[in-house]
């Protein structure tokens, strides 16, 4: 059996009087990467947001259930979500970097985080994995907005790598990219399963079919399927999952 990274039970999501979701069940297994699919406003960006705690900043959110990780509900009283998150990074959909050196925005939350080993190198590492060190190396003290788009993401990845988390969420990382660094990211995201533990939320169904080891079919708040990417795209067991893979709808 494997092994599970995040396991996600009866979760729901209000906003005021809006059911977001509405009681999803859910394992997220360890060195996979999960897709989360389904049409705009159907709760995958609120269930990612789930996975770490983010949705706690989200005014007006309301949550229940459960999300355990390392043995543990998130969402139990007296549990630190800021340490939830070095261990449950997350990339958003479009890039962010902060307003300073390609360096000291890897290294921002290592130094915040009172990290007490060889700041240089862990910056080189993290670029490294990202693989984005052989274009930056020798201008680590430029200004980050100097990059491309693409690059600006994958030095966003680079930022949540610096801290060693054991999982990573991205929304949407590619939907402001051009298809060729929408093709380095998913080929970056391949390379790093064997790190960490992938969890995206996409638009592009295309992008699923290509990266993904399994996929969540949302719709209206509830899990609609959840299997093998292979098989999903293949022999869906609903026929909502068939009509919305095949672009019946969405």
């Amino acid at each position: 059996m494997m092994e599970r990274a995040l396991s996600i039970r009866n979760l729901k999501v209000s906003y005021k009087d809006r059911e977001v979701l509405k009681g999803i069940d859910l394992d997220i297994y360890k060195n996979k990467i999960t897709a989360i699919i389904g049409p705009s406003g159907c709760g995958k960006s609120t269930l990612l947001r789930c996975m770490n705690r983010m949705i706690d900043i989200v005014e007006g959110a309301k949550v229940s259930g459960e999300v355990f990780f390392g043995g543990e509900n998130i969402y139990a009283p007296g549990v630190d979500p800021v340490k939830i998150r070095f261990k449950i990074g997350m990339v958003f959909q479009k890039p962010n970097p902060f307003p300073k050196s390609i360096f000291e925005n890897v290294a921002f939350g290592l130094k915040i985080n009172g990290y007490t080993g060889d700041i240089p190198q862990m910056v080189e590492k993290s670029l490294r994995w990202a693989g984005l060190w052989e274009e930056v190396k020798d201008r680590l003290k430029d200004d980050a907005y100097v990059l491309s788009g693409g690059q600006q993401q994958r030095l966003c990845i680079a930022r949540a790598l610096a801290l060693e988390p054991e999982v990573l969420l991205l929304d949407e990382p590619c939907s402001a990219l051009d298809p060729v660094s929408t093709l380095r990211i998913e080929e970056l995201l391949l390379n790093l399963k064997e790190r960490l533990t992938i969890v995206i939320v996409t638009h592009n169904i295309q992008q699923a079919a290509r990266i993904a080891d399994y996929t969540a079919f949302l719709l209206d708040g509830n899990l609609v399927e959840f299997g093998e990417t292979s098989s999903m795209f293949t022999v869906p067991k609903d026929k909502r999952t068939e009509d919305f893979i095949t672009g019946r709808f969405g």
